[in-house]
């Protein structure tokens, strides 16, 4: 794969799965979650979008950083490219636990895993390169709040049975 091909390919495929998360949403938003007691202070519907596209092409440019300095999958890379991949797995899978099964309650727990994954691999990307984990903070910072509406929401809305 060419030098540039390579940092586009980790870029877009962060995306993927937010495409596929979209999937899950798009029924679920009209439907199910405008009904939803929420807080006042959650970000507007239109925000989502633009953000996580944000979001997981600059931690998708992360991983592609660390992977070219630290030696790809085998050398020093590795460890923090596994935290990545399980993070970014948790990620994936928050969509369909909360818009596609309503399990707020699972979701609260599932997004502070996310949380934790997502410092793990802050962590350990920053001796492989500075400047990778640096581009995760804007994330941590975005799921700390999701995680706090998530909880709300959860909390809220306990008391439905859909």
């Amino acid at each position: 794969m060419s030098e540039y091909l390579r940092p586009a390919f980790a870029i877009v495929l962060p995306n993927l799965g937010g495409i596929a998360g979209g999937f899950f949403t798009r029924k679920a938003i009209p439907d199910w979650y405008e009904h939803l007691r929420k807080p006042s202070w959650r970000p507007p519907n239109y925000v989502f979008g633009p953000v996580w596209t944000y979001l997981y092409s600059s931690m998708g440019y992360a991983s592609y950083l660390v992977w070219r300095d630290g030696g790809g999958f085998s050398g020093d890379a590795a460890l923090p490219l596994a935290c990545f991949g399980t993070q970014l797995a948790l990620n994936w899978a928050w969509t369909p636990i909360f818009f596609g099964a309503k399990k707020m309650g699972l979701a609260t727990i599932e997004i502070g895993a996310l949380w934790g994954g997502i410092v793990a691999t802050i962590i350990t990307f920053h001796p492989v390169n500075r400047t990778a984990s640096y581009l995760l903070i804007p994330y941590l910072a975005w799921v700390s709040l999701a995680g706090c509406l998530t909880y709300n929401i959860w909390r809220n809305n306990k008391d439905r049975t859909d």
